[in-house]
């Protein structure tokens, strides 16, 4: 009898040890299962989730372009090394026109834009048999800018900024740009002729692109047209909205009249395009065949899908959920 109950408690034993086997081995199946998924979770600074796209990649990006449309491509390329590491994605600022110049030359592989791409670059890139696609990335308004010594000016009507960039303008002085304005120099600050921004807002305001008087502290460095207005009491200039929030503490907003009454630039105002005229879509423009790489598809995916979060964190305003789902259909 003792003999058979240690037989039976060793039966006993046998059994819990397969049944704990059998667990194990369940939890390992489900573990399993779960890590097929070639994409997995991963968190931004914000806290925000962002999805790591598809296995490790390696390779090289470049881009240049828009110095407006480069805080938020660089701001995707930190967050896009983060989850692949492998890649390198460099981004520039040779200005719009200057961007789609390299690309045409097959130099980069992505040009950020803030205007549309031109009939003539088109043609430019297909003699070269380089495709453009097009995505749409954000919204931006370009801002109106003078120093914070100015407590004359609240808003310019669009007839008002024409008078003072149009091409042949002698405007030189606060008290020609209107009635009761006072007697001081005036000193423009704005970006250089390769950048969208210029291309825009000339032809927004002037009536057509490039047209603009040529007497004013031209770059393609926004960051040095902030420094130039905020270190002269003089200086009326303009550029995009992100610019501005950064660097607000050093600046003067100023609001724009196309008729309907003075209007800032915000981040309501600018996507419901009350801020007229000067609320303008942002770009980035891809080589065809650079998306058959699939480092170069994987980042504008990331860019698409993530972009949104980061266009806010850096001072532009999203699109609709439905832009970033018709541009994430191109990919496909």
């Amino acid at each position: 009898m003792k003999f058979l109950r240690r037989m039976r408690s060793a039966i006993s034993e046998s059994r819990l040890v397969l049944l704990l086997v059998v667990a194990v081995a369940a939890m390992a199946v489900f573990v399993a299962c779960g890590d097929d998924d070639s994409t997995s979770a991963t968190k931004t600074p914000g806290g925000a989730p962002t999805q790591t796209p598809g296995p490790q990649l390696s390779g090289s990006i470049n881009g240049d372009g828009s110095s407006t449309v480069f805080p938020i491509s660089e701001a995707v390329a930190e967050e896009f090394r983060k989850v692949q590491p492998g890649v390198d994605v460099v981004v520039g600022i040779a200005g719009t026109g200057g961007g789609f110049k390299k690309i045409c030359n097959g130099e980069t592989d992505f040009n950020d834009a803030s205007r549309p791409v031109k009939d003539a670059e088109t043609q430019a890139c297909a003699a070269k048999n380089i495709e453009l696609v097009e995505f749409q990335v954000a919204f931006d308004g370009l801002s109106v800018l003078v120093n914070p010594a100015n407590d004359f000016a609240e808003c310019l009507t669009v007839a008002e900024l024409k008078s003072i960039w149009q091409p042949g303008s002698t405007i030189k002085n606060w008290k020609d740009v209107r009635a009761g304005f006072p007697d001081m120099p005036l000193t423009l600050y704005g970006p250089d002729t390769d950048s969208g921004t210029f291309d825009y807002f000339t032809e927004v305001i002037n009536g057509e692109a490039k047209a603009s008087r040529p007497d004013y502290t031209a770059s393609a460095d926004d960051n040095t047209l902030v420094q130039g207005i905020a270190g002269d009491d003089n200086a009326l200039g303009y550029f995009g909205f992100a610019y501005y929030e950064e660097n607000q503490d050093k600046l003067k907003l100023l609001g724009v009249d196309a008729g309907s009454g003075c209007v800032q630039p915000s981040r309501e105002t600018i996507l419901d395009e009350s801020y007229a005229p000067l609320s303008r879509p942002l770009f980035v423009y891809v080589r065809g065949d650079a998306l058959e790489r699939p480092e170069v598809k994987a980042f504008m995916r990331f860019y698409l899908e993530n972009g949104k979060q980061l266009v806010g964190e850096v001072g532009y305003v999203e699109a609709p959920d439905s832009v970033y789902q018709q541009e994430l259909a191109k990919l496909k």
